[in-house]
């Protein structure tokens, strides 16, 4: 995928990048693959705001993606590569030997035409999904799984992969995304390669209108807030009161202060991210 730089029509358009989509195929999604999307603008079921500054944006279908390849030893034939507006990553469509179609996240060089198999003897090509433990040594995989059989959870945004350092015991170890090194048992189930769209991450937004597309609203700054409603609100000019340590609009320290509560995978983690 390439990125594609507009003439500066406007001021909008100046600074505006986007795709240039020549690796889609097929710009009519399976029907029989669509669910129905609704927006909940960011409220749980009593009707109140659970994140900040969400909303609006263009209405979407839901591809539903094969994240478990539990269809194993048919193979299937690529049969389209998709947009996909739920996800950076494009999503391949599959043609089962036995009629079955399926939507999974389509690594680069992965092409139409292209055989897939999920196997535990399937070979080590990209769009294959293996077990950890049939898997080599130094090979790049994504959408891995962190319990067999619940379907991948892990490097699933375009461009990323994991790379597979180490086997001992019943666990792998797996250099992550983010840098973080951690154990995953040798069941799970990684499907081979990075996954494609690798230019996602340098495409420059160009204006606030194409946010609110996205569903994202206005992020506003605590210090531009009242004192009532930011502990960094109020004041005169731009400076915050003092030199207060940086909080949530409810007081929590942020940047930096960790919230992380699952001590029962810290065992798992070899190496944090930072």
């Amino acid at each position: 995928m390439a990125v594609k730089v507009h003439k500066p029509t406007s001021p909008g358009r100046r600074f505006q990048t986007g795709s240039t989509f020549e690796e889609i195929t097929k710009t009519v999604p399976e029907r029989r693959l669509l669910r129905p999307k609704r927006s909940s603008g960011a409220r749980n079921n009593q009707g109140r705001m659970t994140v900040r500054f969400r909303g609006g944006g263009h209405k979407r279908h839901y591809r539903v993606i094969d994240f478990r390849r539990d269809k194993r030893e048919i193979p299937a034939r690529v049969a389209a590569i998709e947009y996909d507006p739920n996800r950076s990553a494009r999503i391949a469509l599959l043609h089962y030997a036995d009629g079955e179609k399926r939507y999974i996240l389509a690594p680069q060089d992965l092409r139409v035409g292209d055989s897939v198999l999920a196997s535990a003897q399937a070979e080590i090509r990209p769009g294959n999904a293996l077990p950890l433990r049939e898997v080599p040594l130094g090979t790049s995989v994504h959408n891995i799984e962190l319990k067999p059989g619940k379907g991948g959870q892990l490097a699933r945004s375009a461009g990323t992969y994991a790379q597979l350092l180490a086997k001992e015991g019943e666990y792998a170890t797996l250099k992550l995304p983010s840098n973080e090194v951690r154990l995953v048992h040798l069941n799970c189930m990684a499907t081979i390669g990075q996954l494609g769209n690798l230019e996602h991450g340098n495409l420059s937004i160009g204006k606030a209108g194409r946010s609110r597309w996205l569903g994202r609203r206005p992020h506003v700054r605590g210090v531009a807030m009242n004192p009532v409603d930011h502990p960094h609100g109020g004041g005169e000019g731009k400076a915050p009161q003092g030199n207060p340590h940086p909080v949530s609009p409810w007081g929590w320290p942020t940047k930096g202060y960790k919230t992380r509560r699952r001590r029962t995978t810290d065992r798992y983690i070899v190496k944090r991210r930072r």
